[in-house]
């Protein structure tokens, strides 16, 4: 069957026989952000679920997160996690493409040599979220941030500061969800983001911001670009299609970490967007169980799921006027093929720009089972996933 591409190509793709003339092939999605859970939390996510969930958003190749239990910080759980990944994805039958980060803690710089040829970069927090990997000293930031730079390793930084954030948290002692953007502040995301920066531009590393949700993380973007900076920006689909107000309507459900902002940032991130100031658009699949998220806030976890809807959220905003088709393939593959260095493989989505579909909780393939953007009315939908020529219809 011969499909049209997206830049106006014709693609034959002999197994796909679909009965349906108004289909585009873009560039399969590259998730630069995905939590798999496992090991040590298969109850909320597996490779199983989750390679049948990125199918479902044109996802055919993720970078998962190092915050598992045991957390990915030395070479033998980086191993111990690779071993389980390869099993759990030969039982699903899916050849999905995984690449791993590693997690940066406050004395395994040794192990980074060791791993370096088998991660796609180096994690670290500079402010405490799901798990227990932190590093707060500047010194061991530095460091890390040096080794990195020596190694020719991406660094990729949650970049929420710990100090500022307990002072946040402090002046809240009976905090309900409402204060959750209050606690992780914009000034607690300004900051990181600085410091970041600072190394960045001091030790001569390539830094990867994760999940920018601001306006004036922007600014210091724009500026440390123009002063030659290595330095790309990723920000998350919650970003860009919630806001603070829909706390009201989801609770817990909304709440992640960095936090939902205001109206205006979600503005200027999509300002961002069109003017190339974000380079991706990663997820943050990071799934829990309903019984979790519907515990009283703090106890509820942060991280909501995101892979599967990413995409046709993106393709709706197309059908609004608010993204073009090129810019969409370039934020969620091609821009993680070349800063990544990824070798070029023969993945696509295949995409009905016309079809209307609502998402529904019950038919998304995540483990976890909801969605914060469930009964939302989308036009544009995938219909199917091809990795290396093997057909997954949606």
């Amino acid at each position: 069957m011969k499909v049209k591409a997206y830049n106006g190509a014709e693609i034959d793709f002999p197994d796909l026989n679909l009965d349906n003339n108004d289909l585009l092939a873009l560039p399969a999605v590259i998730d630069p952000h995905v939590h798999f859970r496992t090991p040590g939390a298969e109850n909320k996510e597996n490779w199983i679920s989750g390679a049948q969930a990125a199918l479902a958003g044109g996802v055919t190749t993720v970078f998962d997160m190092p915050n598992n239990n045991p957390a990915v910080t030395s070479l033998e759980t980086l191993v111990n996690k690779e071993k389980l990944v390869a099993e759990q994805l030969q039982t699903a039958g899916i050849p999905l493409r995984p690449y791993f980060y590693f997690g940066a803690t406050n004395d395994n710089l040794d192990e980074f040599e060791k791993v370096k040829d088998k991660i796609i970069g180096v994690k670290i927090f500079f402010g405490s979220s799901t798990g227990n990997l932190l590093v707060t000293d500047s010194e061991i930031q530095e460091q890390i941030f040096k080794k990195c730079a020596e190694l020719n390793l991406i660094v990729a930084v949650h970049a929420e500061d710990e100090e500022l954030l307990l002072q946040e948290k402090a002046k809240y002692p009976n905090p309900t969800i409402f204060d959750h953007s209050k606690i992780r502040s914009k000034e607690v995301a300004i900051k990181a983001v600085k410091q970041a920066l600072l190394l960045a531009k001091k030790t001569g590393a390539k830094l990867y911001l994760l999940h920018i949700s601001t306006r004036a993380e922007l600014e210091l973007i724009r500026q440390a670009k123009s002063d030659g900076v290595k330095v790309f920006a990723e920000t998350a689909p919650h970003y860009l299609f919630l806001d603070e107000s829909y706390y009201d309507l989801l609770g817990s459900k909304a709440q992640m970490n960095p936090p939902l902002r205001e109206a205006s940032d979600v503005h200027a991130l999509w300002q961002a967007l069109v003017d190339g100031m974000i380079d991706t658009i990663g997820t943050d699949h990071a799934p829990h169980t309903l019984q979790e998220k519907s515990l009283p806030y703090p106890q509820s976890p942060s991280g909501v799921p995101g892979i599967e809807t990413s995409l046709p959220l993106l393709l709706n905003a197309y059908n609004e006027g608010k993204i073009s088709l090129a810019k969409i393939v370039e934020l969620t593959s091609l821009n993680q093929q070349r800063i990544f260095n990824l070798p070029n493989v023969n993945d696509w989505v295949i995409v009905d720009l016309k079809k209307e579909k609502v998402i529904k909780d019950n038919e998304l393939k995540t483990k976890c089972g909801w969605s914060p953007y469930s009964g939302r009315k989308l036009t544009g939908a995938i219909v199917a996933t091809i990795i290396d020529g093997q057909v997954f219809v949606v």
